[in-house]
């Protein structure tokens, strides 16, 4: 097993702080006690973070009794839960609004906010943290692509064998497209969506083992003797699970009393608060990996992520619905949700086509992180009024539109090598893309 030396005092602290940070948004569930919307976000906030790194050390220890491959997805999907939990909740809502009143007009909006919000926090804000990061840390270590999974100065290198998950991002991001077009998230698109996803397992299922890389916490607890290693790790599992599902929808309704309670919009705090939240511990672990100069790991981490948030999250929102609904249809969309997925399914491409070559470069990630600076000042100046509501979806499909030309840009020169890494990725066998490693 590969892994940072772990001090056992300081890991054994930084999991008392995350468990402790999860207390007192219990404690409020439990007694029914309800403060003031800042302080329940902000402790109902706490817990859901905490929560998430404990899910997140879990989730890599894991890795430790499964296939490589599969461990990677397993690891994105489990350390995502906490954004599956709280978009879950304004699904069901939305649901339940529309068997009262024949729509979906408060909550329906919400649960496209905070799936939006995730999946262009994790590309816009994620990817570049650990491009630049890796890359500088290379940089200023002075050592070899090879002492550094492949990353230089000035790019990151994945290996072949993460084709695998460049390909089904790509399937995904070009369906994606086509979601804006319509006036519901269907049924069909979940079909679509989650039958992607369960080939992309099921494609995984087939990578060989290998150690995992663990760092922090996860190091310590992978150090342990495998039955306390295990029992640790399982418990683990159970109470992050727990406090995810006791604090969710306190958690999901503490952002929109916020909202109301100091005149923000309840839309743009659930698009950005809500899953800063949720995926900050799955941000925190990749940016460690490319601090320990493992920046593929960290990246191919959340390349992952956003194969299983661009298909299973979307694809269930529409069943979710359904079954609170009491309907045989999927979630309505109004103009602003499908400006919203537009801009969220540009970034996709663009990712992918930053990725098709497998190798990123610093220059992309600033674009990246530019864009989505970008998205975060049009949503100010239209929460001060700055933009009308016009002006504001304008704004936002200037940015989808730029990210779909830079995205023609880079493929200008990489579509060759996206299609080989698309049937690579789809075709090749195991024995084959592990055999070369892309240095």
């Amino acid at each position: 097993m590969q892994t940072a030396k772990p001090d056992s005092r300081q890991q054994i602290l930084f999991m008392s702080l995350a468990l402790a940070a999860t207390l007192p948004g219990i404690y409020l569930r439990i007694t029914g006690i309800h403060p003031e919307p800042i302080l329940a976000a902000i402790l109902y906030g706490m817990a859901i973070v905490g929560a998430a790194f404990i899910l997140s050390w879990a989730a890599e220890v894991i890795q430790m009794d499964i296939a490589a491959g599969l461990a990677l997805a397993l690891l994105a999907l489990i350390a995502i839960l906490p954004e599956y939990a709280v978009d879950f909740v304004f699904t069901a809502k939305a649901g339940q609004e529309f068997a009262e009143t024949g729509a979906a007009t408060q909550y329906g909006p919400l649960a496209l906010a905070n799936m939006t919000g995730g999946n262009q926090l994790l590309i816009g804000l994620g990817w570049p943290m650990v491009i630049l990061i890796g890359t500088w840390r290379v940089k200023k270590a002075r050592v070899a692509p090879s002492e550094a999974e492949g990353t230089t100065p000035t790019e990151i290198n994945l290996s072949r064998s993460q084709s695998v998950d460049i390909a089904y991002l790509t399937i995904a991001s070009v369906y994606g497209l086509t979601l804006f077009l319509k006036d519901e998230l269907s049924l069909f698109d979940a079909a679509v969506l989650v039958t992607i996803y369960v080939l992309y397992l099921r494609r995984l299922s087939g990578a060989p083992t290998h150690e995992p890389h663990l760092v922090g916490p996860s190091a310590y607890i992978g150090s342990l003797p495998k039955r306390t290693r295990r029992i640790i790790n399982y418990a683990m599992f159970v109470v992050a699970a727990g406090v995810i599902l006791l604090c969710a929808e306190a958690f999901a309704e503490s952002i929109i009393e916020l909202g109301e309670a100091i005149g923000v919009s309840e839309f743009l705090l659930v698009k950005w608060i809500a899953p800063t939240a949720s995926e900050a511990p799955e941000l925190l672990v990749a940016t460690l990996f490319a601090w320990r100069l493992a920046s593929r790991t960290g990246l191919g981490a959340l390349i992952s992520s956003k194969v299983n948030q661009w298909t299973l999250l979307v694809g269930s929102l529409p069943i979710v619905f359904s079954i609170f609904a009491g309907v045989f249809h999927g979630l309505p969309l109004d103009t602003q949700q499908r400006v919203e997925l537009f801009v969220t399914a540009a970034q996709s491409v663009f990712a992918v086509a930053i990725v098709a070559s497998r190798s990123v470069s610093r220059k992309e990630a600033w674009v990246m992180l530019g864009l989505f600076v970008a998205q975060i000042g049009e949503s100010l100046l239209a929460e001060l009024g700055h933009l009308n509501e016009q002006q504001s979806a304008q704004a936002r499909i200037g940015v989808g539109v730029v990210f779909l030309v830079a995205a023609a840009w880079v493929l200008r020169r990489d579509f060759r090598a996206c299609v080989v890494n698309v049937r690579d990725g789809l075709r090749t066998p195991w024995s084959e893309l592990a055999a070369e490693e892309h240095v």
